[in-house]
């Protein structure tokens, strides 16, 4: 009996410091500002959609010409992706479809782009997509930005 105590004991006290660790990490993401919630999709295929699949869902960040995003679940410090502004060109946007409705936020609008001659989808809501666009406009004179 102590013991199935203490073990449930010490899986509630990991569970919580998981828990904890995941909110320290974003709030350490977000601690220097400009950051916006944002799925993204990477490598996505020309032919059809694949029914919302591929979505990951995470917190972007701008960090002067780069946008670095981070995913929501992990302990990673570092982001998983790193975006530069020279390097993206809008291709579209559009209304999430079908399942796709399921896997992103309610509000999300999403943004096709290329970044280095791969396809990536950005999902955020209207008004961080305001603020991407801007950003991406907003490039030092001399810089390539293509924006549809």
């Amino acid at each position: 009996m102590v013991l199935a105590l203490t073990v449930c004991g010490i899986v509630v006290a990991l569970v919580v410091v998981g828990l904890f660790v995941f909110g320290l990490r974003r709030r350490l993401i977000q601690r220097s500002g400009g950051t916006f919630d944002c799925s993204l999709r990477w490598d996505v295929p020309e032919a059809g959609d694949s029914g919302g699949k591929g979505w990951a869902y995470g917190v972007a960040r701008y960090n002067g010409d780069r946008v670095e995003w981070f995913r929501v679940f992990s302990y990673a410090p570092r982001p998983r992706r790193i975006l530069e502004r020279s390097a993206i060109e809008v291709t579209g946007r559009r209304l999430p479809e079908g399942e796709e409705e399921l896997a992103l936020l309610s509000d999300a609008v999403i943004l096709a782009c290329l970044h280095r001659g791969t396809r990536v989808e950005l999902a955020m809501s209207e008004d961080a997509l305001t603020g991407f666009l801007a950003w991406l406009e907003a490039a030092p004179p001399g810089q390539r930005v293509n924006v549809a």
